[in-house]
């Protein structure tokens, strides 16, 4: 019953949000918040604005988008700062036809999607109110009735300015029904809805010999002509193409490119003007956001004919590529499963994101500065640290290849090889070398790839499993070592107090005796040396600590364990030496006596309880990482 009541509250609501009322009366609602008089490239834009903006990384975040797109927000600040909001502000841009160009499955449908539900759902709030004449199949703006020779005076009492005219409908009724008052048309509050073709339409393109231009514009009712005598009568027209039913709001154009040039045409004027041209009758005007989407190949094709140099000139292209941030693309794989039905299945930790790594690789430029290789490329990008480079080096990277990101595999790719291995391995429970096998296996039946990015692609694969091998060994060291964190903390601080005693030269204190002693040497080499620092090179990297240490005490900031990525991989490495040969001995025996069996079972509890596996996964890591320790 309570999704009964939810029903009966949406229909309450319906009845709540409906107003109707005379021109006169709408004026006055105009003069209290004229912000139902706004274009709709100004109401897309605040809808986007209303739903919050933050900052991160200098950039801004606009939160509209940001429980379905993920890892594209330098392409969505762009969209919104460089297209919406000046077209907002009136300025040339809304007389352009947006064109989201990007590879298949990089979110360009989703994007035009949550436009059209934000406007509907918008449209029911009072910011993003839409009111129309009552009776237009075209929910025509009632400031229309407004004559030209008045309108600067509108603009000088209101602050608002009028575009366009008057539709022949509506013309022609303002005389029959109301006699030329306009005080007394009846306007009524309309709510945008693709499915009831109010105020959002959608036009895809089928055969050219078939599909008719009607599709757009409209088409004369020929049962209507006997009875108004002629075919220039609007009121023998059906106003109910896709241009006419989108107007207040916004028209989705799938595949433009691939349109017959007779459709086309009509967005010259509709886009440039304001207007588009319907059977026997003036310009109608039409105020409407017109989005379409492709591939960047159909884009270049449409750009090379010399035809469509004048459509070309009314459009803005805005590139969407790939997301090319590991944590962002296992976001999207875990939305995209939530939405299927395998979401009861058991996913291992990492299985999702040495899937990313894999896909990330593929959609990433090999740059051409030293000492930067895919992999230090990926983490740069994900927001890791990497030792010898800084974010400014990361906007360089960024800024080597215009078009990164527009190749690559693709997300659907990716569900397609996880679905196959639970479809195939029919247990409810996979994990990432599942996941990898699929990945492998599916490069043979995946047709667009040639044998050149095939063979890249086997490399991509063994790196994504080198970059597991090391994530597996960290994860069953660490539920090996009770408190991890606080073991790690307790090691680099002494490890800390003993640098600045041998850098300052000073004797270091024993916590229990109280006496005087040397810096513990054998302490400090014995992590030093997990990553490389040599004898010579010991002092340099002490100093190099407590610099680091002084300038996050400047900046006020606390130095923690992730405060230098050396150290930390240091102390990692150290933690896991010492353990090393009990977690090989304990995963590996065949026949554990009864204190290794006890570790196991509480390793495996720790896996299940504290890092997200299950009883199956977590035995099958053990397993791997014991076969790993052999090696």
């Amino acid at each position: 019953m309570d999704i009964l009541n939810k029903v009966k509250s949406y229909r309450e609501e319906e009845r709540r949000l409906k107003w109707q009322g005379t021109f006169a009366e709408y004026l006055e609602i105009v003069k209290e918040r004229p912000e139902v008089a706004q274009t709709a490239h100004s109401r897309v834009y605040n809808m986007i604005k209303a739903s919050g903006i933050s900052e991160r990384d200098g950039r801004k975040m606009y939160h509209f988008f940001g429980e379905e797109i993920f890892g594209l927000e330098d392409a969505i600040e762009k969209l919104v700062e460089e297209y919406f909001h000046p077209a907002a502000k009136r300025l040339d841009v809304r007389k352009r036809i947006l064109l989201l160009m990007g590879p298949v499955s990089g979110g360009k449908s989703t994007i035009v999607t949550m436009l059209k539900r934000g406007l509907e759902q918008y449209s029911r709030t009072d910011e993003g109110a839409v009111y129309a004449i009552k009776g237009c199949p075209m929910h025509e703006d009632p400031l229309h009735l407004i004559p030209n020779h008045l309108r600067d005076e509108f603009y000088q009492e209101y602050g608002i300015r009028i575009e366009g005219s008057l539709s022949p409908l509506n013309t022609m009724r303002l005389e029959k029904e109301y006699n030329g008052q306009i005080e007394n048309v009846i306007v009524e509050r309309i709510l945008l809805s693709e499915d009831k073709r109010v105020g959002i339409g959608t036009f895809s393109p089928s055969d050219p010999k078939s599909q008719d231009i009607a599709d757009l514009t409209g088409s004369i009712d020929f049962s209507t002509i006997a009875e108004y005598g002629s075919e220039s009568d609007p009121r023998a027209y059906r106003f109910d193409g896709e241009l006419n039913k989108a107007n207040r709001g916004m028209m989705e154009f799938q595949e433009m490119l691939k349109c017959d040039e007779k459709f086309l045409w009509h967005l010259l004027s509709l886009t440039q003007e304001g207007n588009f041209k319907a059977g026997r009758f003036a310009l109608i005007s039409a105020d409407e956001l017109i989005v379409a989407h492709t591939n960047e190949a159909e884009y270049r094709s449409f750009i090379s004919n010399k035809k469509n140099e004048a459509l070309h000139s009314r459009i803005i292209v805005m590139p969407i590529p790939y997301n090319l941030r590991v944590s962002e693309e296992e976001r999207i794989y875990e939305k995209m499963i939530k939405e299927s039905d395998m979401a009861h299945v058991h996913i291992a930790p990492h299985a999702l994101r040495v899937a990313a790594i894999f896909s990330i690789l593929t959609r990433l430029e090999d740059s051409k500065k030293q000492g930067v290789d895919l992999v230090k490329k990926m983490r740069l990008y994900d927001g890791d640290s990497v030792e010898g480079f800084n974010q400014i080096d990361v906007e360089e990277l960024k800024k080597e290849f215009a078009d990164e990101g527009m190749n690559g595999i693709d997300p659907r790719y990716v569900i397609n090889r996880i679905s196959s291995t639970i479809i195939r391995k029919e247990v409810p429970s996979i994990n990432a070398l599942d996941v990898l096998r699929s990945l492998k296996d599916g490069l043979d039946q995946h047709a667009s790839i040639s044998q050149e990015d095939k063979e890249r692609y086997m490399n991509f694969i063994s790196i994504a499993r080198r970059e597991y091998d090391e994530i597996a060994k960290k994860e069953v060291q660490k539920a090996f070592v009770y408190s991890y964190e606080e073991s790690a903390k307790s090691l680099m601080d002494n490890y800390l107090d003993n640098v600045e005693a041998f850098c300052n030269k000073n004797k270091i204190r024993d916590p229990l005796t109280g006496e005087e002693m040397n810096p513990d040497e054998k302490l400090m080499r014995s992590i030093e040396e997990q990553i490389g620092i040599s004898e010579n090179a010991k002092k340099a990297f002490r100093e190099e600590i407590l610099i680091r240490i002084s300038a996050y005490a400047r900046k006020g900031k606390k130095f923690d364990y992730n405060s230098h990525e050396r150290l930390r991989e240091a102390i990692q490495k150290k933690l896991f030496a010492d353990l090393k040969d009990v977690v090989k001995i304990t995963t590996t025996s065949k026949t554990p006596d009864e204190s290794q069996l006890k570790k196991i079972n509480e390793v495996i509890a720790r896996l299940i309880d504290e890092y997200g596996y299950n009883s199956v996964s977590a035995n099958e890591l053990l397993r791997y990482v014991g076969s790993l320790l052999n090696r």
